[in-house]
């Protein structure tokens, strides 16, 4: 093979189904919402039940993915962070924004459970998602404590926890329309305001789509209230 050659192919070995189907609404880091459920479903010629032998030892994986919704090819040196209000830039490797030389994507999830199918092969359940449905899954990796974990490094512009969290409002009418075991993560991912990071208008009203539901909100005051709520 030629050295000089700098395209290279990637097998997807799987695809993670969750609540998500846009992007609106996603947390901005894994494990963010723990209660958020993925489901790590792999392609055919990886469901053998060997591949994932001793997984069920380990507490968490690291999950590499594809920004498959990023269809904006063309990159910049420079990225706005959402953090930083969208007016600061910095340098686009000094960031996780999606939109990079290559669109891949990383994050560290919690094991729920592992589930052998006789259809789908060993099927992995994982808490605190932050993938789209039917995201591409590129490699998992065990998440190692030792190695892995540095809480004493240097985390730039990143150095808290997301501030921009909200009260959330939701009227009994509207949060009876949904399914009792997606209400929990639902209130948390609305607690983060999905809003963009730098939109502080208080008249527009937002619809965000999770698992089966249209949820329409508006925000004032740092108190988020669910205004509508459609299955669809």
């Amino acid at each position: 093979m030629d050295n000089k050659e700098t395209e290279h192919r990637i097998k997807v070995i799987a695809h993670i189904e969750t609540d998500f189907k846009e992007k609106f609404g996603i947390p901005r880091q894994s494990g963010v919402v723990p209660e958020l459920i993925g489901k790590i479903i792999f392609e055919k010629e990886y469901r053998d039940i060997n591949a994932v032998r001793g997984l069920e030892k380990f507490s968490h994986l690291w999950l590499i993915w594809q920004f498959s919704k990023n269809t904006n090819n063309e990159c910049f040196p420079t990225i706005r962070p959402p953090r930083l209000g969208g007016d600061e830039k910095i340098g686009v490797f000094a960031t996780r924004s999606p939109f990079r030389p290559n669109s891949i994507g990383l994050s560290c999830v919690e094991i729920d459970r592992i589930e052998h199918t006789s259809n789908l092969g060993p099927v992995i359940y994982v808490k605190g998602v932050d993938l789209l449905n039917n995201t591409p899954i590129y490699d998992i990796k065990p998440y190692i404590p030792y190695t892995d974990a540095h809480p004493d490094a240097n985390r730039s512009f990143a150095k808290s926890e997301w501030e921009r969290t909200v009260e959330v409002v939701f009227p009994d009418n509207l949060l009876k329309e949904i399914n009792q075991d997606k209400r929990q993560s639902l209130l948390k991912v609305l607690a983060q305001d999905p809003r963009p990071a730098y939109k502080e208008d208080s008249d527009n009203i937002y619809t965000m789509a999770f698992a089966e539901y249209e949820v329409s909100f508006k925000v004032r005051n740092k108190v988020l209230e669910v205004v509508g709520v459609v299955k669809s």
